[in-house]
């Protein structure tokens, strides 16, 4: 059994809060939660899931079991007035209960302020499995740090080969297995659509919504326009406007957006997009930019969930088109940047350009091939699967 890399960390969460967890369908947030109530409350633990009959029973009668220690409620957020009914449970039972609350749609969505539940939680987003977490032990962060990276050896190279093949939900990387992964991929999806969001958004167009889902994995990693996909799907930009954020906020998406500087003068905040799942993605010099692009996006939401750093994940592009995939910054501030290639043959001229004006301290060209560390002009070329035994 694979140990999750927020599992100590909620933990010592339970101590005074509430702690949600969010994130894809079948990422491993039950698993997580049984855990935690497993190792850390000697397995005295309720499970509660909205959509079990006698579970939501039991929810809305507020009837729990005396001699548990830690409630976990699954789902919850499918009950229409669950933000109210969470904060009479919990203020009515915060001494005798902790409570997990897990969703596959966004619980983080009270950071904003002024809602009831405000001070009584912690929030974090679980995401699919990294290459550290397969490797294990905790990677060294520390913001305008350099990365520290492991040292080479083939379980890194083959537990990365296995990321890049079958993606980073838990029963694919377990099973292995190409017929399983594309079952999964039909299940997942159709799941998704027909269950998850159907449950929650009052979507007249369900099929609609699915022939969307099949366009996404085409449009990972270029600039994404909702005036292209309006046109493919014959709707209109609120239409399709509102169904894409709809598909993010049930995490089968991601966009990130140009970093803003008075420096650099950038283009209009048109975003770029990738999937939660890359092995969706066909391509494979795509889907290893997205598989980067995947693990940057959960080193910051680490660094920012458990740690309290503003940190972002962006992209860089300016007016004449120069370019750089990544840009994690903390605070606004610059930390490194990552250029995706599959083989080296060159420092890209948009790095240099971008690493002397914004005064980046660490700039990286990330490969693909195995056993490359180089330094050259100020960039650290290096292979992927060293690069992402940095992060979290």
């Amino acid at each position: 059994m694979i140990k999750r890399y927020l599992e100590k960390r909620i933990s010592e969460d339970l101590k005074d809060k509430m702690v949600f967890v969010s994130g894809p369908r079948q990422v491993g947030k039950t698993t997580l939660a049984r855990q935690i109530g497993e190792r850390f409350f000697a397995d005295s633990y309720a499970y509660l899931n909205w959509d079990s009959r006698e579970d939501r029973k039991a929810i809305i009668g507020s009837t729990f079991r005396a001699d548990k220690k830690l409630i976990i409620f699954d789902e919850i957020h499918k009950y229409k007035g669950w933000k109210g009914y969470l904060k009479g449970e919990y203020d009515k039972y915060k001494e005798r209960f902790n409570i997990i609350v897990t969703g596959s749609a966004r619980l983080d969505i009270f950071r904003k302020g002024g809602d009831s539940l405000q001070g009584r939680y912690h929030s974090y987003k679980l995401h699919p499995i990294s290459l550290k977490e397969l490797l294990g032990g905790e990677a060294m962060l520390e913001p305008f740090k350099e990365l520290v990276f492991s040292e080479s050896d083939m379980k890194r190279k083959d537990l990365f080969n296995i990321l890049c093949r079958f993606g980073g939900f838990p029963e694919m990387v377990v099973k292995q297995s190409e017929k399983a992964l594309r079952r999964w991929h039909n299940e997942r999806v159709e799941r998704l659509v027909k269950e998850d969001i159907r449950d929650i958004e009052n979507l007249r167009d369900l099929s609609a919504l699915q022939i969307l889902v099949e366009l996404l994995p085409g449009k990972v990693g270029s600039l994404f326009s909702l005036n292209s996909l309006r046109e493919d799907l014959n709707v209109t930009h609120k239409t399709v406007s509102l169904w894409v954020d709809i598909l993010e906020k049930f995490y089968y998406h991601f966009r990130i957006y140009p970093y803003q500087s008075n420096i650099v003068k950038s283009l209009r905040k048109e975003p770029k997009m990738y999937l939660w799942d890359w092995s969706e993605v066909k391509d494979e010099s795509v889907s290893m930019e997205n598989m980067v692009a995947s693990h940057l996006l959960k080193f910051c939401d680490f660094l920012f969930d458990a740690e309290g750093h503003k940190a972002r994940l962006y992209y860089l592009r300016d007016k004449e088109q120069r370019e750089v995939d990544f840009l994690v910054a903390v605070g606004g501030k610059p930390w490194f940047c990552v250029e995706v290639k599959n083989v080296f043959k060159d420092v890209p001229k948009s790095l240099k350009y971008f690493g002397a004006k914004l005064k980046i301290p660490f700039i990286y060209e990330v490969v693909k091939e195995e056993n490359v560390d180089l330094l050259k002009n100020g960039v650290r070329i290096i292979s992927a699967s060293k690069f992402l035994s940095a992060l979290v």
